[in-house]
């Protein structure tokens, strides 16, 4: 676990930079929606990158900051670069969303592609940052990263009905936000703290990946994922391996309650039923959430629905809900 008052020091530390994302109510589905496709750089991703760049030396911030990326972290590093100063550099793979690469380069990010997957990015990424003394930015095995994206949690329980008992269904990748949010449920419900809200029931937490890349599900269900082929996936963000080492990895296993896995056509589907029912936009990554409610494959309400970005490029956006008969 990271320390509790590295959450609250996050917070603080954020508050001038990030917005809070609304959290809306479907009656019909009995589901809270948390829309950080809101959020500045249009992701979570942006309140873990930021609290670690903002905590790092001067010297740190000189030699550059390099990450790997599907486009939202490395977007969240950008715009963290920007208000200290720094140089940007994010590897990417050669498949990346072409929206989620101008966003990065609009924020003047340098953006090196890098053939194959993810992985692939960041195992670039890794090497550049040892061969040029540049600090490396992980997008989820940070304490400090993790510690930022806590502050989600810590926000959303504001917002939720006093002792109200839910689930919460977070979409994973690497991890860094289900580790994030464990850790502020962990310094909320067990450890006795005036200034924290405490409640009675711990909300449960309920990660969701892609069929067509699931490799975190691989590591909680069987503790490697040597058997796991990567398929192309509309979940970019929850796409690639994992460092195995990763510190998201013992966090996710202590509170993580259950794992569901939804197909692409799933994914799909999930992003039309937001567009056409609530009039938002929102990318694969985030769709996952939303697709293991309408599936019924987590069927304990009331639930929280985690809507981790909305960076998806307007005309495959236009395609799925076509496809699926949404105007």
């Amino acid at each position: 676990m990271i320390p509790c008052e590295w959450i609250t020091e996050a917070e603080k530390r954020l508050a001038p930079y990030i917005k809070k994302t609304l959290l809306t109510y479907d009656d019909e589905l009995d589901l809270y929606i948390k829309w950080e496709n809101h959020q500045d750089t249009g992701s979570f991703k942006v309140r873990g990158a930021l609290n670690k760049v903002l905590l790092l030396q001067h010297w740190e911030r000189e030699m550059g900051l390099v990450a790997a990326s599907a486009g939202n972290h490395g977007a969240g590093v950008a715009k963290a670069a920007k208000i200290v100063s720094a140089a940007a550099t994010i590897f990417v793979s050669e498949n990346a969303d072409p929206s989620k690469l101008s966003a990065m380069r609009k924020l003047g990010a340098d953006v090196r592609m890098v053939p194959g997957g993810y992985g692939d990015a960041e195992i670039a990424g890794l090497l550049h940052s040892e061969s040029t003394g540049t600090t490396w930015i992980s997008p989820y095995n940070d304490g400090q990263i993790i510690a930022g994206q806590a502050t989600l949690g810590d926000e959303i329980l504001r917002e939720l009905p006093p002792h109200l008992t839910t689930s919460w269904i977070v979409p994973v990748g690497g991890g860094g936000l289900l580790a994030g949010l464990a850790c502020s449920l962990h310094c909320n419900y067990s450890i006795s703290q005036p200034e924290r809200l405490i409640n009675k029931v711990r909300p449960k937490l309920i990660a969701v990946q892609s069929e067509a890349s699931p490799f975190f599900h691989a590591i909680y269900r069987q503790g490697n994922y040597d058997d796991v082929f990567e398929q192309p996936s509309l979940a970019d963000g929850l796409a690639g391996k994992i460092e195995s080492n990763s510190m998201t990895i013992p966090i996710s296993r202590r509170y993580l309650d259950d794992f569901i896995l939804v197909s692409e056509s799933e994914i799909a589907d999930a992003i039309s039923f937001t567009w056409e029912r609530y009039a938002e936009r929102i990318e694969g990554a985030a769709a996952a959430a939303i697709a293991a409610i309408l599936t019924n494959k987590y069927r304990a309400r009331p639930a929280v629905a985690i809507i981790t970005g909305g960076n998806i490029d307007p005309e495959l956006h236009a395609s799925l809900c076509k496809e699926s008969g949404v105007k």
